[in-house]
């Protein structure tokens, strides 16, 4: 019953309007009939003053007694509050104001449409629809540039044979000083991401580098280092660093392969028995965009070429 009772009270927004227009219109007919009462009952008591009681019987103005114009000045205010409230709300009213708002947006509909002739003559649509498209592309690849800046570019190093071989029994199967030298020159000052077999094949904690070790143990611990059980908490873990690096074994960088955003190899130019290989680098998914050979000397016994890829 109260929800009826409700819905019955709720009025139309136009209907508002309505009442709200009525209302002002009521009250100003209420000031009008309270002016005229007004000025029907002032004009009879000046008069009386004067006439009766000689109020300021010899104060005149122009050779005109006071109180007449006094009663003139206030006809003035009582006929422009009628021609107010009366004549323009007649004349002028909602109606009117309708009509008159009607014949503006009409002629402001009007000078749109010229001036989109104009427009359309100057910038032919076709025109205006390819520079839009060449204005989103170039936004949309300025985004996409902005996005790649800020992410962290993940990258994998690592030395391999032409048969994609990396070492066997857990380490290195040739020497090559230049190499190690690369490798530290890029990953000092980064998180190194690796295996636990990777990790115990070094000496002791490489200098200057936040080590972390992916490993199934979950009760395995490694003092001065970061252990956790899958790619993703490995790389949770190294998300301040603009550059971390995925550095081995082979099952690593293979769970690394489609993370990363960079591949750094160090291609050695011949076959080797190992039993950790790299993953095969798909041209399709790589773009080469750096390399560099180095020949056999008193050091090296073996040529490399440094290779460079990113993703496309």
């Amino acid at each position: 019953m109260f929800s009826k009772r409700k819905e019955a009270l709720q009025i139309d927004p136009q209907q508002r309007d309505l009442y709200e227009h009525a209302r002002k219109r009521i009250v100003q007919k209420k000031r009008l009939f309270q002016h005229f009462v007004i000025f029907v009952v002032g004009s009879f008591f000046m008069a009386i003053l004067n006439l009766v009681f000689g109020f300021g019987k010899d104060i005149t103005f122009f050779g005109t007694y006071w109180f007449v114009i006094g009663i003139i000045g206030w006809a003035f205010l009582f006929v422009l509050h009628f021609c107010n409230v009366w004549l323009f709300s007649t004349f002028m009213g909602q109606e009117w104001t309708d009509r008159q708002m009607e014949r503006l947006v009409a002629k402001q509909k009007e000078e749109i449409a010229l001036i989109q002739k104009d427009i359309d003559l100057m910038y032919p649509k076709e025109e205006l629809v390819k520079k839009k498209e060449e204005f989103i592309k170039g936004k949309a690849s300025d985004i996409v540039e902005e996005l790649k800046e800020s992410k962290p570019m993940i990258t994998m190093i690592a030395a391999a044979g032409e048969n994609n071989a990396l070492g066997k029994d857990n380490d290195l199967v040739w020497h090559l000083p230049d190499d190690f030298k690369r490798f530290k020159k890029l990953t000092t000052g980064h998180h190194i991401i690796m295996g636990r077999k990777t990790f115990e094949s070094f000496p002791k904690l490489l200098p200057n580098r936040v080590h972390i070790i992916i490993t199934r143990n979950k009760s395995y611990q490694a003092e001065g280092a970061i252990v956790v059980h899958s790619m993703e908490d490995a790389l949770e873990k190294a998300k301040g660093d603009k550059q971390p690096f995925i550095i081995g074994g082979g099952e690593i960088y293979q769970m690394g392969l489609a993370h990363a955003d960079c591949i750094e190899l160090t291609r050695v130019h011949s076959d080797f028995e190992a039993d950790a290989f790299f993953p095969e680098v798909d041209t399709n998914v790589w773009k080469l965009e750096k390399e560099e050979f180095h020949d056999i000397d008193e050091r090296h016994k073996h040529p490399f070429t440094y290779l460079t890829y990113k993703r496309k």
